[in-house]
């Protein structure tokens, strides 16, 4: 598949065998909704990571809207750079600041706090280094932060993708972080002045591209999970529950993300592998396609054999076509309230009556039986959604889920990196009585929080957009 690469990349270098992009890298996750300020209700997170900022080119900024009772309204935002009082750093051009976003109450104090990447970051430890920074919520929301540094003498796209999960105090929280050089965890306690309990620096999954973090073997403590780069004559990277050489699951990916699928107390992993295979029946389905390996006591075996899930699974819309990047974006969460997490799917490139406009898919999680059975999709062409389907909008770019305004039904954030002449949108489908629902759905573009530059804004993120 690979449209954008060819353009973007003008050269490649091989590690322990695996292939390597040049930058610009991809942004894989955003951060669900988290409650920053206290007030009862979550706050949605609008990464922009093409933001000019103060003349500086993609500098990078963050919109936070808040959550209320009515929903989110563009007037109540804040708007975050690596310039505003109490960040860490200075923009720069092309440092790419939001480019992921995790959300997890880090130091247990009641409020939300935000991770943000910053992969393009140069630092001391040398040009694109990258940075994370954790803002802390309080009561008046997100305004003061802290770096937290890579081990590594020398990382690369440090701050690439980012995944935060806090199950309880100490170790029960962690943070993960990926970067071309290694996959970086940080277990609690955390606080506000910048400490946290350890880091662990894993080389033995260089070149992470995407991470997740679930409790895969019940034992209350999050574990990590991830996917490489695009391995050379596969359609994805290795994909690790436990991260480290000879530990690589049957089945690949680009993107991985986690949840219990089936409703046995157990998260389960998921990877989306949207690359159409290299070599026939070696790897990959054409059009993509979503890997599903089930948790268990003793966490997720190697020598498991994943759910494989298409456009031509039976319950699921649509056809699988080369091209689609069926997986291309992923999130996992329980959109219905029956106690079993479903698996959102982005297939930016899916071409309805426009080219490469873009879908999202929802597969419902189920307790038994196959997965695919009352999957149902969105587009700009379904009904009562906002706008309409136009060539390289990319329509699941990205993807997130969270409940904004307390009423238990959670909504669905869809972002298109494409739209507006790539400034970028994210809709937002209110929940229903049975899950998200087009009927009330509305979208939220660059110029409406306040971002006006005309072109490359990239609000919602660009996910794998730069890799696939």
């Amino acid at each position: 598949m690979r449209r954008w690469g060819a353009a973007a990349f003008v050269a490649a270098s091989l590690v322990g065998g695996v292939l390597l992009p040049a930058v610009p890298a991809a942004a894989v996750h955003g951060a669900v909704p988290g409650d920053f300020n206290g007030d009862g209700y979550r706050d949605a997170v609008l990464p922009a990571p093409g933001a000019n900022v103060s003349g500086k080119e993609a500098a990078g900024a963050v919109v936070v809207l808040y959550g209320s009772a009515s929903g989110l309204s563009t007037s109540r935002r804040k708007t975050i750079t690596q310039n505003t009082a109490g960040v860490p750093g200075v923009s720069e051009a092309y440092d790419r600041f939001g480019a992921a976003t995790a959300t997890a109450d880090l130091n247990r104090d009641g409020y939300a706090d935000l991770v943000v990447g910053t992969p393009y970051e140069d630092t001391s430890k040398g040009t694109d280094s990258g940075a994370v920074t954790v803002l802390w919520g309080s009561r008046s929301g997100l305004t003061s932060g802290t770096d937290l540094p890579s081990p590594s003498s020398a990382p690369s796209h440090y701050g690439e993708d980012i995944a935060a999960l806090g199950l309880g105090a100490g170790a029960k929280t962690r943070i993960a972080v990926s970067g071309l050089d290694a996959l970086v965890y940080f277990s609690g306690p955390f606080t506000k002045s910048g400490s946290f309990g350890s880091a662990v620096y894993n080389g033995d999954t260089a070149s992470t591209q995407s991470v997740a973090l679930g409790d895969f073997d019940g034992n209350a403590v999050p574990d990590p999970a991830s996917a490489t780069v695009g391995l050379s004559g596969l359609s994805g990277g290795s994909v690790f529950a436990n991260p480290g050489y000879g530990n690589e699951l049957r089945g690949n990916g680009r993107i991985v993300a986690s949840g219990d699928i089936n409703g046995d107390g157990y998260a389960d992993l998921v990877a989306g592998d949207p690359d159409d295979p290299e070599k026939a029946g070696v790897d990959g389905a054409p059009g993509g396609r979503v890997l599903v390996w089930y948790g268990s006591k003793q966490g997720i075996r190697t020598d498991a054999t994943p759910v494989q899930i298409t456009q031509n699974t039976a319950g699921v819309p649509g056809t699988s076509e080369k091209g689609d990047a069926f997986g291309a974006a992923l999130a996992v969460a329980d959109l219905n309230r029956d106690g079993l997490a479903d698996i959102v799917v982005g297939s930016p490139y899916e071409g309805l009556a426009k080219s490469r406009a873009g879908q999202v898919t929802v597969v419902p999680g189920r307790r038994s039986g196959a997965l695919g059975t009352g999957s149902y999709a969105f587009s700009q062409d379904t009904a009562g959604v906002p706008d309409a389907s136009e060539t390289d909008d990319f329509f699941g770019t990205t993807v997130s889920v969270g409940d904004v305004d307390k009423d238990g039904r959670p909504e669905l954030f869809v972002g298109a990196a494409g739209e507006n002449n790539s400034t970028g949108a994210v809709w937002v489908f209110p929940g229903g009585s049975t899950g998200p629902t087009a009927k009330g759905s509305r979208v939220i573009t660059a110029k409406a929080v306040g971002l006006t530059q005309t072109y490359g804004t990239l609000l919602g993120g660009d996910g794998l957009l730069w890799v696939i």
